[in-house]
């Protein structure tokens, strides 16, 4: 049986590699620049640092930075409007999640206009031309959305996070700067570190992991318990370089094999209650790890094991009880301690959760079959 496995063309890492983003445009043979960022950036004066490499290499861009920090259609779709009046033949993104997930939509639907409704592109998608470029400059440490060929977009009409999976939309440049991570606020960057490590974790045990996924994730997993305390609470430059790369690790592997239901029930937080979506993760991790644990405490195991832990004899329990603790100790030395309750979540919204939960397409690769019943039962105990 073939295994297939995509990734981006070029990607450069450390300290002041943004540097490189002029040559590359220009050996590239690219005109103009379509700078898409947020508006938090932009205040904050880390967009700024992108567009002095693109002043001084007299290279001309439109910045676009009308992003909410979970993207909307209408986000895209003004988007594609903007980037087509300025006649860029490049995109160059700078952001989380958020800048990077709109510009993958505005790619896809820059050339194929047929999907312009975006809500079509939700699930496993079958554009027929290649994206749009995007040159992906990550200023977060989590999504990896630099390397994946995933993107979500909130359908706010329908209270629904769309995951799109297309490999049309993957950049075609990473440059992963840890100076671009430096100024990222602390919960921020707590939030977005537990997000890689739901990434690896949730891709470890996936239905459709192998020999190379497992390789990714795990190595993603063991930088992430390492050095993410350091990067949030310390600001130390190694741990958040490390970082960066950590979660890139992690973004090579999910975009391969998928996810699971942490994601299946962040993603609902995240569009009834805008929660952040590293923080929702953070949430429901330890309460979804307990359940799937019961079929997949081997994988746990492992884990553990790599990570220093004595735990090769112990019982099913003990392992899942580890393992549990141990992502809940995590977060909590990074300061994320939350609850559903706490970011909006409601018992008489519970079902209505779960409901959408069922029809997120992260679902079919949680190790586990699950149910609305079961839905519902764990956003209560992550009530």
């Amino acid at each position: 049986m073939s295994m297939k496995f995509v990734l981006n063309e070029t990607s450069y890492f450390g300290k002041g590699s943004r540097n490189e983003l002029s040559d590359e445009i220009k050996k590239r043979d690219f005109k103009k620049v379509f700078l898409v960022s947020d508006k938090a950036l932009v205040e904050a004066g880390v967009t700024k640092k992108i567009e002095e490499v693109l002043e001084n290499a007299n290279i001309p861009y439109v910045l676009y930075s009308d992003i909410k920090p979970n993207p909307t259609i209408k986000n895209v779709l003004d988007g594609v409007d903007a980037c087509k009046k300025s006649g860029a033949d490049v995109i160059v993104a700078v952001g989380g999640g958020s800048s990077i997930d709109t510009s993958k939509g505005i790619s896809i639907v820059m050339t194929n206009p047929d999907r312009a409704d975006i809500r079509s592109l939700n699930g496993a998608s079958n554009t027929v031309n290649r994206g749009m470029p995007i040159i992906a400059l990550p200023t977060t440490a989590g999504t990896a959305a630099e390397v994946t060929i995933n993107y979500v977009i909130t359908d706010e009409e329908n209270k629904v996070k769309m995951v799109c999976v297309d490999p049309n939309d993957i950049p075609i440049l990473s440059i992963i700067d840890s100076e671009l991570m430096a100024s990222m606020p602390k919960s921020l960057a707590a939030a977005t570190g537990l997000d890689a490590l739901t990434h690896a974790v949730e891709g470890y045990i996936t239905k459709a992991h192998n020999e190379m996924s497992d390789m990714f994730h795990m190595k993603a997993i063991e930088m992430i318990f390492k050095y993410l305390p350091a990067a949030v609470n310390d600001k130390d430059e190694e741990a958040i370089e490390m970082m960066g790369m950590a979660q890139y690790i992690a973004g090579m592997g999910f975009s391969n094999v998928g996810l699971g239901i942490v994601h299946s029930m962040a993603h609902q937080l995240g569009a009834v209650y805008d929660t952040p979506h590293g923080i929702a993760n953070a949430i429901l991790l330890p309460t979804v790890m307990r359940f799937n644990g019961e079929v997949c405490y081997e994988r746990f195991r492992d884990i553990l094991i790599k990570l220093g832990y004595d735990v090769a004899n112990s019982s099913k329990k003990e392992v899942i009880d580890t393992f549990v603790n141990k992502i809940k100790e995590l977060s909590a030395a990074v300061g994320v301690t939350q609850t559903v309750s706490e970011v909006g979540g409601k018992e008489e919204d519970l079902e209505m959760l779960a409901k959408k939960a069922m029809e997120d397409p992260c679902k079919p690769g949680n190790p586990r079959d699950v149910s609305i019943e079961d839905f519902i039962e764990l956003y209560k105990q992550a009530m």
